[in-house]
């Protein structure tokens, strides 16, 4: 990671995981080219999960052992940190233009980027299992219905795990004065 300074530790890159609304998975194709989808995955310990429909080019390149990549991004957010007054006098000034770059061009940030092994679940119960990870982030308020969503979904569907093998975290973030926060990796 060439910023070392926004580099965050495994765990937060976990939470990144769990906020995050979506993940950009990745893996190469039979031409030897990048294939990426975004999917719903969400978390359980150091498994990833995400559902799919039985058949399509997504689940001809799943191969069970198939290394994969996975990218998450939340709390994106643009700051508004300078007002326009000291931003009309930096112009003005000509001095100090960096600032326009790094602090009103600029987005807050926080990513996890996952690689590991894919699986395809064959066994009903950890499907099950599966989706009702997926389900417990996507519509917990709704998991009174889910048995019997479930049972009417569950022989048309396909449900993956992801065994997280490793997760690179990173963030950037101002803090109240609008100074960038730098935080170094805790080993």
């Amino acid at each position: 990671m060439r910023r070392k300074d926004r580099e965050m530790s495994a765990e937060f890159g976990l939470s990144v995981i769990d906020k995050a609304q979506f993940g950009v998975l990745s893996l190469v194709n039979m031409e030897n080219e990048v294939y990426s989808l975004p999917l719903s995955i969400a978390r359980d310990g150091d498994r990833l999960y995400f559902h799919s429909a039985i058949s399509g080019l997504k689940t001809e390149l799943l191969e069970d052992g198939k290394k994969v990549r996975v990218v998450f991004v939340s709390d994106v957010r643009v700051p508004d940190l300078l007002d326009e007054q000291t931003l009309d006098q930096i112009v003005q000034e000509g001095q100090d233009l960096g600032t326009l770059g790094s602090k009103v061009f600029t987005t807050e940030y926080a990513s996890a980027i996952v690689s590991g092994r894919v699986t395809k679940l064959r066994d009903d119960q950890q499907k099950l299992h599966g989706l009702r990870i997926i389900s417990e982030k996507f519509v917990p308020a709704k998991m009174a219905y889910f048995e019997a969503a479930a049972s009417a979904s569950l022989d048309i569907t396909d449900v993956y795990q992801i065994e997280i093998e490793s997760v690179t975290a990173k963030r950037k973030k101002f803090d109240q004065q609008g100074q960038e926060m730098k935080f170094q990796r805790m080993e």
